[in-house]
């Protein structure tokens, strides 16, 4: 008889587990909120692409070789086709549009796109008067060259992490107690709902390091709290406030947990999204029909029942009944 009774609980003890791991496998999660994507910058940026080419004058402009449209006879013919122009730039304020050849520039000929890059290298930005060929006529038309600028006048403010820490950083050499100068993160501003706060880290501290590690940069800092650790997550980070060195426990931004999905058919189905702002939800599921499902998408709200009954609201108004 106890041998039976242990037998019992235990069928009993199988089944409860059974329906507990049964109801966590079909349950899934999803931030409670939508986190952005971000592009994690180099150390080393530049405002403007490099030009590799060393031009001087803009003409707003791509250009190709200028080549027959037959495809049984191809053949060189004379001037540079125009590929793109760009737009507000100094051809597309003189007329010249995609599909023009240029024949000249200034009486120089331009059969190659490497003549015009030549001229492009000038550091005359006056006026240049350009052979335009459209179909069979060609036009004298004057072209303004843009000057383009070498200076770098932009000057780097700071780097920007909207996710992880929600501040903005400026890497900052610091010599503390005649000790060699160390690379810091500078604290410049810090956003609403940032853990820094709670963390009791202020603008103009200094950020030294993460878990033990010394960082080299501002952009070090932005770039290990995003690709090495899960929103959320805790880390200690080494501090200089201007008087002491610190170590502060920080818990990185956490967007929270919010069940996206609860299967258990033909019980109930449920489901939510948010990147469509959508719930479902749906009783005695049998595939084919529902005894009564729920859904929105947005603004809009539907009910179904027995497929039969469907109701669709939009801002609180009726707008269809099907029957």
């Amino acid at each position: 008889m106890r041998m039976l009774v242990n037998s019992k609980n235990t069928k009993r003890i199988i089944a409860v587990l059974t329906i507990i791991f049964s109801l966590t496998s079909c349950i899934s999660y999803e931030p409670s909120i939508l986190i952005p994507e971000i592009t994690l910058s180099a150390e080393d940026v530049s405002f403007r692409e490099e030009n590799s080419t060393n031009l001087a004058v803009d003409f707003g402009l791509d250009m190709t070789v200028n080549e027959s449209d037959s495809l049984l006879n191809v053949e060189r013919l004379p001037g540079v086709r125009v590929r793109s122009v760009t737009a507000n730039g100094p051809a597309a304020s003189a007329g010249i549009q995609v599909g023009d050849v240029i024949l000249s520039i200034d009486n120089i000929v331009t059969n190659t796109p490497d003549v015009v890059l030549a001229i492009q290298k000038q550091t005359n930005t006056g006026n240049y008067e350009f052979r335009i060929q459209r179909n069979t006529t060609v036009f004298s038309i004057n072209l303004d060259g843009r000057e383009i600028s070498t200076s770098g006048s932009a000057t780097e403010l700071y780097r920007v992490d909207p996710i992880a820490t929600r501040a903005s950083y400026k890497t900052d050499l610091l010599r503390i107690r005649d000790q060699e100068q160390v690379a810091t993160a500078e604290v410049i501003e810090i956003f609403a709902n940032s853990p820094l706060t709670a963390a009791g880290i202020k603008v103009n501290d200094r950020i030294l390091g993460i878990n033990g590690r010394y960082l080299n940069s501002a952009q070090d800092l932005i770039t290990q709290v995003n690709r090495d650790f899960d929103l959320g997550e805790e880390l200690i980070l080494t501090i200089y406030d201007g008087n002491s060195i610190t170590e502060r426990r920080l818990k990185l931004w956490d967007p929270g947990r919010s069940i996206s999905r609860i299967s258990m058919r033909p019980l109930l189905q449920y489901s939510s999204s948010l990147n469509l702002s959508r719930k479902s939800f749906s009783i005695f599921d049998f595939w084919l029909f529902a005894f009564y499902s729920y859904s929105r998408t947005g603004n809009e709200r539907s009910h179904n029942i027995l497929g039969l009954f469907n109701i669709t609201s939009d801002y609180g108004e009726l707008i269809e009944i099907q029957e």
